[in-house]
């Protein structure tokens, strides 16, 4: 994604937890006035929090400021109910840019399984789309309730244009 693209400033945007490893009291506006102190876990915009994680304090410690965590919408919950039925998941409800979050999240963690899972998904519910598209006479008729059009994430949005 390039810089000024519209979809990688609103991937970056989607929150991520993280798990502060020092206090940093300078960020006591990140939690609503509280001290951020050791152990604190904030979500906090994707892009701040990859920051965070690779940021590390002058001097001889070598921890960084904060630890990512994955986000729930890469969860095992989800990522279990992927693997049973992707068409069943509304990936919306778990982020909107699901995918873009998902790409990005795989460049900061190296986890072969999710990325497998992410893929199959792609293709079965790209499948499911392009059906949809070229049989819109039986959704219109209802002959589909629209629940797994209203799931799209943006990407799968913009594929059906």
């Amino acid at each position: 994604m390039a810089y000024y693209d519209p979809e990688a400033i609103l991937t970056d945007a989607q929150k991520a937890p993280c798990t502060f490893e020092l206090a940093v009291p300078g960020l006591s506006p990140l939690n609503n006035g509280s001290a951020v102190e050791h152990g604190t876990k904030l979500d906090l915009p994707l892009w701040m929090a990859e920051m965070l994680a690779v940021s590390k304090p002058a001097g001889p410690s070598s921890t960084s400021l904060a630890s990512l965590d994955m986000p729930p919408a890469l969860g095992p919950r989800v990522l279990n109910a992927l693997s049973a039925d992707p068409k069943s998941v509304e990936l919306r409800a778990q982020a909107q840019w699901f995918y873009g979050l998902g790409e990005r999240m795989m460049d900061l963690f190296e986890e072969e399984k999710t990325v497998e899972i992410l893929i199959d998904t792609f293709k079965q519910r790209a499948h499911e789309i392009a059906d949809k598209a070229q049989n819109t006479r039986t959704v219109q008729q209802g002959g589909d309730s629209g629940d797994f059009m209203g799931g799209l994430d943006e990407t799968e949005r913009q594929s059906t244009l």
